[in-house]
């Protein structure tokens, strides 16, 4: 049974009494049903699989990967010949990443319940210590996976395009983006979900006066 990211009225009327420009786009869009993860290790694996790659082409390998091991575990990732996993799809460094980060769960190194249960700050610092995980990664395997309620991030450029949409600026640099993500917490992560609905056309006719 497919999991969507959990919010209702109190955060949307939170955000919409903080923002006027926002709440208009809440009303405009309605509720979103976004996919989440359930599971840290196999969300990392996707990550990892998916970088630099098509979302179609993630979903092929991880098809590929679950019809071969079946569920995709720790012990699976492992113990699998690097060379059969490269025949999925892989490329020798995602395989080297995928390995690295299986090894670490089953010798301890890598704590998974512990991460779930740390502060945001600390959960990202403990992610973006495995090899092949960013920033961004991190906190979209926090808010995808984890489901903090507070991840707005600069690094996504879709987030950065939704936000130039709704609030008409040509450009949002770190200094502004910091405002709206102070104005926008602790719902940053509800906002997240309406800046990407906003940024893939959810309102016609809202233009990005970013673009060139």
């Amino acid at each position: 049974m497919e999991r969507y990211f959990e919010y209702g009225a109190a955060e949307t009327e939170a955000l919409k009494a903080k923002d006027r420009k926002l709440a208009a786009v809440i009303d405009r869009i309605g509720h979103i049903d976004r996919p989440v993860d359930t599971d840290l290790f196999e969300s990392v694996m996707r990550c990892i699989i998916g970088q630099q790659i098509s979302t179609k082409a993630q979903r092929t390998i991880c098809a590929r990967m679950e019809e071969k091991y079946g569920t995709v575990t720790p012990e699976a990732v492992a113990s699998a010949p690097a060379e059969e996993l490269q025949k999925l799809g892989l490329t020798f460094k995602k395989v080297d990443y995928m390995q690295d980060f299986a090894r670490k769960v089953l010798d301890g190194s890598f704590d998974l319940d512990a991460v779930e249960h740390m502060p945001d700050e600390e959960a990202i610092a403990a992610l973006v210590s495995l090899r092949g995980i960013g920033v961004w990664t991190a906190e979209m395997l926090l808010l995808f996976c984890l489901q903090r309620p507070d991840v707005l991030s600069f690094g996504d450029l879709a987030i950065l395009r939704g936000m130039r949409m709704v609030y008409r600026h040509r450009k949002i640099d770190k200094k502004l983006f910091e405002k709206y993500r102070r104005r926008l917490s602790p719902y940053g992560s509800v906002a997240s979900l309406y800046f990407w609905a906003v940024a893939g056309g959810a309102i016609p006719g809202l233009t990005d006066p970013g673009a060139k």
